[in-house]
């Protein structure tokens, strides 16, 4: 769904390359001339700040990475190093650390809002499906990088996390010394993890790359769920509409995103990851970040390890099925009342879960954790049986008629044709004898 291009190079340089590479006039088609939905609001900003953190924190690991060690006995050291005497190396890792954060934050309010407007439902099914891909790899790469910094908690999570895989049955085990290079979480897991923390990045900028294609083939989804019908009534150029409010909305969270690198860059880390990794001193209470807390409460819910991990993974997993579990010909929840209730139940329960995923594995945080896995798996269960209870709203016909009548003013009924006058009837022979 690419606009119209109007590009044309005057430059000869650039004559020479539009023939034999037009890429400027693809990205011309692609983010200036693209049509935009009229009707889109602030919380379609979160493409851009999404897009934004990823390349921050690709330019931050890559300024990291020439100083780190990947070295059992050396990793908490050279962190150290970094943040105490390489210039500007405090910068760069807080900026790192609190981007994870940060970018975490973005694109859990970006599935919401896909959750909340219908943006998984038909055509963007494959769009959806990519972007729930995008946000395994940020977990896994999340993950592998906050053992990097081996202090205490650290080497912990990840014994925890890996010693998961040993309840796959049959070959469990093996996948567990595998990942662990050895027997235990040792030097060679650390250097597996930083080969795959590093990689992993270029893997997410490559399908986030195929995430954008698809929705640029499908066109962007709104807040009526409205398909466009006339791109000159429904739609906008990206450029200067767009463009322009993503552009206060990366501002907006940068301010966010600089207000904890500069004043309280160590508010969503943890205590003990300031102690260097010990494997004879076990922590009290071992947490994962806290963009993992929901999933973490899920697994410690279930007694058996191997329900557990199953139950852990299938909380992710099950949002790639959205697209066939919601069967309402409805896309946005502005016109699905039980859809909307049930959706911030389930905005309630997610950070309910979190919050039992940061407390200790005692009472009455298990039993919460318990009834919150339930209400979590249950929203899932309930969406194809909602259509047959659910009274929607009246859909505007057209984005043009929702940003009218959102505007108070009416949309114009469409003009009648003109009725062409049949022609003239040659005149009968007993015309003419009565003449």
């Amino acid at each position: 769904m690419h606009g119209l291009s109007t590009f044309e190079p005057k430059n000869g340089a650039v004559k020479w390359l539009e023939a034999r590479l037009p890429i400027l006039s693809f990205a011309h088609s692609s983010f200036v001339a693209y049509p935009t939905p009229k009707n889109l609001n602030y919380w379609w900003t979160f493409g851009a700040i999404l897009s934004f953190m990823l390349i921050a924190q690709i330019i931050t690991g890559v300024v990291l990475t020439m100083h780190y060690t990947p070295e059992a006995t050396l990793a908490f050291s050279s962190v150290e190093k970094i943040m105490r005497d390489v210039n500007w190396g405090w910068l760069f890792r807080y900026a790192h650390a609190n981007g994870a954060s940060m970018f975490f934050l973005a694109v859990y309010i970006h599935m919401f809002r896909g959750l909340y407007y219908g943006s998984y439902k038909n055509p963007r099914e494959v769009l959806w499906i990519l972007g729930v891909i995008i946000f395994l790899l940020m977990m896994a790469t999340g993950f592998m990088g906050y053992v990097l910094v081996w202090g205490q908690m650290s080497f912990w999570g990840a014994t925890v996390i890996t010693n998961l895989f040993s309840a796959i049955p049959i070959f469990g085990n093996e996948i567990t010394t595998w990942l662990w290079g050895g027997f235990s979480v040792d030097n060679p897991t650390l250097n597996r993890f930083f080969a795959l923390h590093y990689l992993l990045p270029f893997v997410i900028f490559a399908v986030v790359g195929l995430h954008v294609w698809a929705l640029h083939v499908t066109g962007q989804n709104n807040p009526d769920g409205v398909e466009i019908k006339d791109v000159e009534k429904d739609c906008v150029p990206f450029t200067p509409h767009a463009t322009m409010k993503d552009g206060l909305g990366v501002t907006v969270f940068l301010l966010v995103y600089c207000w904890f690198i500069f004043y309280v860059p160590n508010y969503l880390g943890d205590a003990d990851n300031y102690i260097p990794a010990n494997p004879l001193k076990t922590p009290p209470h071992i947490v994962p970040e806290w963009y993992f807390l929901p999933y973490y409460a899920i697994l410690r819910a279930i007694p058996d390890k191997l329900m557990g991990v199953i139950a852990m993974f299938a909380a992710i997993a099950v949002l790639a099925f959205l697209p066939w579990l919601d069967k309402s010909p409805v896309r946005s929840a502005k016109y699905r009342p039980m859809y909307k209730a049930l959706f911030w139940a389930f905005v309630v329960v997610s950070i309910g879960l979190g919050y039992c995923g940061a407390m200790p594995a005692a009472e009455p945080y298990v039993t919460v954790s318990r009834v919150l896995s339930v209400l979590y798996f249950g929203f899932f269960a309930l969406l194809p049986f909602l259509p047959r209870w659910e009274k929607t709203l009246p859909v505007p016909a057209t984005i043009a008629e929702a940003v009218l009548a959102k505007s108070g003013v009416k949309a114009e009924p469409p003009k009648p044709e003109p009725v062409k006058a049949a022609p003239a009837k040659a005149p009968t022979k007993s015309t003419r004898l009565w003449k």
